[in-house]
Order: C-alpha cells, then sequence, then structure tokens
C-alpha cells in the first residue's frame, strides 16, 4: 500500500461524547479487533480497514489480549500498523486493551490477579510497540481474587503510566459500583464500563449495569451490538458458506439464525426500511439513541461495511411507535 495520510475532513462528521463525568471523549463509533484482524487474516485488508475508519473519525481502536487467533495476534497487527500507517498520529489515537480471559498455561494467566494483570499489559505494549495505553480494562469479573487487589493493581498501571485510564468489561451493576467505590478512593481515573448491547440482548438493562454507570459518572461502551451479524443482511438468505457461523463457530451457532430468530429480524428490517436505513444501521442507532451510551464497538471484514455503519449516526431519534414496535418484536 502507498503512504497513509489522513483525511483532512476526519472530524467533519463524525460525533463524539464525553466519557461519564470525564474530560475524554470518545466517537459515537468506534471499532474493535475482535475478530479480522488475527494471524489468518490479511494485513492489507485490516489497514484498509482502519486508515477507512480513522478517515471517518472514528479514532478509537479497541483490542485485548487474547484477540487474535492467536491471542495477541491483534495487538501485534495493530503495532504494525501503527508503524507503518499511524505513527504521526498517535495523539489523535484513543487506543484500549483488557486482559482477564486465558492468555497462557498455569495460574497466573487469566483473571484478576495484580501479577497477570501488570505482566499482561507489559505484554501487551510490547506487541503494540506502545509506552501506554489510553484506556485499560479488567475483561471479566473475578469471583475468587479480592476487588480489592485488582483494583489496586488497576491504580498502580495508571500511576506508573501505563495507561490513562482504566474501565471494567462485563461487570454487572452491583459489582462496578463497588469496584468505583474502591477506585475513587485510590483517586483512579475508572471512566467507561464496556459490556454486550443490542436489540436481541438487554443484559445492562437487567444486572443494573445501564442504570449505576451514568449515576456514577461513569460511560458505556457496547460491543456486540448487531449480534454478531445476526442484526445485518447477511443472514436473510440462510447460512453462508463465508459466515463466523462456518468459520469459527464459538460465539455464533446455527441455533442463533432459527426460524424464530429470523421472523424478529426480518420485523426489523421492516422497520429500518421505514426509517431509511439498513437493519445494521437501526441496530447501531438504537443503542446510540441513549445519552447514556458514550460509544458502540462496531467490528468489520471489509472496508465497505464501515463506512455503511458509521451512518446510523445521521439518524439517532426514534418515535415512541417505532420504539413500541421494537420491544414487540425483540423482548
Amino acid at each position: 500500500m502507498n503512504k497513509y495520510i489522513a483525511g483532512e475532513t476526519r472530524y467533519e462528521s463524525m460525533r463524539y461524547n464525553r466519557c461519564g463525568n470525564s474530560g475524554l471523549m470518545l466517537p459515537a463509533v468506534s471499532i474493535g479487533l475482535w475478530h479480522n484482524f488475527g494471524s489468518n487474516d490479511s494485513y492489507d485488508n485490516m489497514r484498509e480497514m482502519l486508515r477507512t475508519a480513522f478517515d471517518a473519525g472514528i479514532t478509537h481502536f479497541d483490542l485485548a489480549n487474547n484477540y487474535g487467533p492467536i491471542p495477541g495476534a491483534a495487538e501485534e497487527n495493530l503495532g504494525r500498523m501503527l508503524k507503518d500507517d499511524f505513527k504521526a498520529y498517535r495523539d489523535e489515537l484513543i487506543i484500549s486493551t483488557k486482559a482477564g480471559y486465558d492468555m497462557w498455561p498455569g495460574p497466573y494467566g487469566n483473571f484478576g490477579s495484580r501479577k497477570y494483570l501488570i505482566a499482561s499489559l507489559d505484554q501487551s505494549l510490547k506487541r503494540m510497540g506502545l509506552d501506554y495505553v489510553d484506556i485499560f480494562y479488567h475483561h471479566r469479573m473475578d469471583p475468587d481474587t479480592p476487588l480489592e487487589e485488582t483494583m489496586g493493581a488497576l491504580d498502580q498501571i495508571v500511576r506508573s503510566g501505563k495507561a490513562l485510564y482504566v474501565g471494567l468489561s462485563n461487570y454487572d451493576g452491583e459489582t462496578m459500583l463497588k469496584a468505583s467505590n474502591i477506585l475513587s478512593d485510590l483517586g483512579t481515573p475508572f471512566i467507561i464500563n464496556q459490556n454486550k448491547y443490542n436489540i436481541l440482548d438487554r443484559t445492562i438493562e437487567n444486572n443494573g449495569l445501564k442504570s449505576t454507570a451514568p449515576m456514577a459518572g461513569k460511560g458505556i461502551i457496547t460491543f456486540s451490538p448487531l449480534a454478531q451479524g445476526v442484526l445485518t443482511d447477511k443472514y436473510f438468505n440462510g447460512i453462508p458458506e463465508d459466515s463466523r457461523i462456518r468459520r469459527d463457530g464459538r460465539f455464533l451457532h446455527d441455533e442463533d439464525v432459527n426460524e424464530k430468530r429470523m421472523k424478529i429480524v426480518f420485523g426489523l428490517n421492516d422497520i429500518a426500511k421505514q426509517r431509511g436505513q439498513s437493519l445494521a444501521q437501526l441496530a447501531l442507532s438504537w443503542i446510540l439513541k441513549d445519552s447514556d451510551i458514550t460509544s458502540v464497538l462496531i467490528g468489520a471484514s471489509r472496508a465497505t461495511q464501515i463506512t455503511d455503519c458509521i451512518r446510523c449516526i445521521d439518524n439517532t431519534s426514534f418515535s415512541t411507535e417505532e420504539l413500541s414496535r421494537i420491544d414487540a418484536l425483540s423482548m
């Protein structure tokens, strides 16, 4: 690929939202490197996707230590792209990573101990070629490690200069609030929660996170907003051979696109058409309708999907009738 020079109009159309009560603003649409940035994927395609994203004002690239395959590959590939394309733009980027899931063998390679979290971030920084990340998350609640130890590790990470802010991922509202109180006492800049949320999965509405986070002055960024592709046109005519179900099968299964589920999807698509949107745009707009949501994380396998998804910010207003129809279909 030729030398990359970012588009001069990159900040003209993207919307940026303040992250809780912090000074940090995130783009309404962020990009996640969970899928399609691993060791088996095309490097040129990765570069095209991130170039397209940044040119459209997406300043936030989100990773985790175990994103691949193989674990760590997404961070390594981002590190290469930072060197090849984005070195001059580092101060315009928000780069986040996480630790909490299995990363290496033995008792020190997962969950939330001080040893694991600090070692994992050191490895992540090396893979990405960075001195610090903008946001470092604890990736999941740990039922055994004292919350004080995990939060103390996050505090130490910030004080060491290896992260500017910290976040929590996959926490429920009650545990998030306990963690928030600990971090507040320590003076740690905890600003954001990352959780799954979409029209078909409203867990954060039921576990207290969606209501508790804004009351605590924390932002929310959502992943899997398109339900792993179910809330797109990809499965309108059955399961394609190049689909995630056929290629991977870990996070999406045949039963996720059964007749009952697809009846809901087709009903939502009818509403989208009436709004002049694609189904994917409707699903993203529905999440961003709430001021409690700071940003929505999209994944992509090609650059045109990013361009299509970004158009969701053109219309995030819903009538009472539209919301009622969506709820009647999906709840």
